[in-house]
């Protein structure tokens, strides 16, 4: 498909005194593209995590113990799948023009989660805020891209760094505050009038460039990725939950997944601009890096979704306080990620960190499992702190890695690749870990005494409902939470004792000095 779109509107004018001196300050017109694609980056990381401390609340209020997984995993596979396409679309009709589609459909989507009436509607309408948010991280960078000099990009990425460290610590924070002083319903309202004003300020601030290349586009490639990303994720979620593995339901889908990966290496293989030219997964530093990356993405958003979980329901804790007690996974991962950077650039090193950082994560996970409704605080502290000191040795060193081995022309690539790793492990843990939960909860609260009557419909008990709830029943309930939630941690653990192994795999090449 070529580009017959023309645009003639004046550009971002140049910055010829920037490209001599790196160290000059950016034109108030720059800086005001920046702060408005920071914004909307910001909005899509809040979203990956601000609905964790409200999904217990969410179910009390929509039902739908079950699908709880879902609401989270509804919105990265739908932001997964669309990123690989925003790219070559955005050069065909304009980055301009994708980034308002693209925020367009991330507010439309938070507005319909916003009014959802049932836990069936919040998932679609999570999807549609995925399709929208996929465009913005992939966006952001191009855009940067297109009005800031080479020699000064690197000024800037610490908004984008901000964008996610502030998205982790203030995500769960500020959904719990949300469900406290308002109503679940504004943790997606909010995004709206932030959103339309970001957008505003893109609009009057970055000009349309005219540029436009020819490309075209790997349709049969993205439809096959759909389908086998689709199917992989429906059946690992609903299979023995919803149907048993055995059922034609699960094992159809099964099918699906697998055809669909088979056609989609062999449509990648026949495409003239792949959305993953199968030629990377030749190189080891590529299929090593995006390995690590499915295994941190499931470990990271299988901990943050479940973990407030247990916090309410097991000990009680307020959808406000659950939120604080995360910060020290976050502080934990941008500790580790600041000192691994620093290694980085000292040494021109990077093997050993996913080794030490997956071995510390081992340990984190492993402590985790023995969580109970009287662990204390502190020793909960430690625990999340431990998995985060894992977890940020292990995030620089993807994208460092793979973007040093790569050549130039695939840089974009290669790096969208490792995300959508990272992002199809977070989504198929979150949905595998949901289905193991609500199962495992279910199944506890049937046979555990002092919870009789407390099955099926009485699994959707929010926080504010469990003052009312009789001593004998609050602590079956926070029993069986316990008992349910283990299951993922050893999952996880497993998970990392693989990652370490894989991590020993890793070519060690010094880092280059090239931009």
């Amino acid at each position: 498909m070529a580009a017959s779109v023309t645009d003639t509107a004046p550009t971002v004018p140049p910055h010829p005194a920037t490209d001599l001196d790196p160290s000059a300050p950016l034109s108030g017109t720059t800086k005001l593209v920046v702060v408005s694609i920071g914004l909307l980056l910001l909005l899509a990381a809040l979203d990956q995590t601000i609905v964790s401390t409200a999904l217990p609340t969410i179910v009390a209020d929509l039902g739908g113990l079950e699908h709880l997984g879902w609401v989270v995993t509804s919105y990265i596979l739908a932001s997964t799948i669309s990123a690989p396409l925003y790219g070559k679309l955005g050069d065909l009709y304009g980055r301009r023009n994708m980034v308002f589609v693209s925020v367009g459909l991330f507010l439309l989507g938070s507005a319909l989660c916003g009014i959802s009436q049932d836990m069936t509607q919040l998932i679609l309408f999570r999807a549609l805020q995925g399709l929208g948010g996929g465009g913005l991280f992939v966006l952001a960078l191009s855009v940067i891209g297109d009005v800031i000099p080479p020699r000064q990009r690197g000024r800037v990425q610490g908004v984008f760094a901000g964008a996610f460290s502030v998205a982790s610590v203030v995500g769960p924070l500020l959904g719990g505050w949300f469900v406290e002083v308002a109503s679940w319903h504004w943790i997606f309202f909010f995004n709206v009038p932030i959103g339309a004003l970001a957008v505003a300020i893109f609009a009057g601030a970055f000009k349309p460039t005219g540029n436009r290349t020819r490309h075209r586009i790997d349709w049969l490639g993205a439809a096959m990725l759909t389908l086998a990303l689709g199917s992989l994720t429906l059946f690992s979620s609903l299979g023995g939950a919803t149907y048993p593995w055995g059922s034609w339901q699960i094992l159809s889908l099964g099918a699906l997944a697998v055809a669909g990966i088979g056609l989609f290496l062999w449509a990648e293989s026949r495409a003239a601009e792949p959305i993953i030219p199968l030629a990377l997964f030749g190189m080891n530093t590529f299929w090593v890096t995006s390995l690590l990356g499915f295994i941190t993405g499931a470990a990271m958003f299988g901990a943050v979704t479940f973990l407030p979980v247990f916090l309410q329901i097991a000990q009680g804790a307020s959808p406000t306080m659950s939120g604080l007690m995360l910060i020290p996974l976050t502080a934990g991962i941008l500790t580790a990620s600041l000192l691994a950077g620093q290694f980085m650039q000292r040494t021109g090193r990077y093997k050993w960190l996913p080794v030490t950082g997956l071995s510390l994560m081992t340990l984190g996970v492993l402590s985790l499992t023995q969580l109970g409704p009287d662990t204390s605080t502190l020793v909960f502290s430690l625990m999340i702190a431990l998995l985060g000191l894992g977890l940020g040795q292990v995030f620089p060193v993807v994208t460092t890695a793979v973007q040093n081995a790569v050549d130039r022309q695939f840089l974009g690539t290669a790096t969208a690749a490792g995300v959508m790793f990272r992002q199809v492990g977070g989504s198929l843990a979150v949905a595998i870990y949901g289905a193991i939960f609500s199962t495992r909860l279910a199944a506890e609260m049937g046979d555990m005494p002092g919870a009789e009557g407390l099955a099926g419909a009485g699994l959707e008990i929010g926080p504010q409902t469990l003052a009312g709830i009789p001593d004998t029943a609050r602590a079956a309930i926070a029993e069986a939470v316990t008992a349910a939630i283990h299951p993922i941690f050893w999952i996880s653990a497993a998970l990392a004792v693989a990652g370490v192994l894989v991590a020993l795999l890793l070519e060690d090449k010094r880092l280059s000095g090239r931009g």
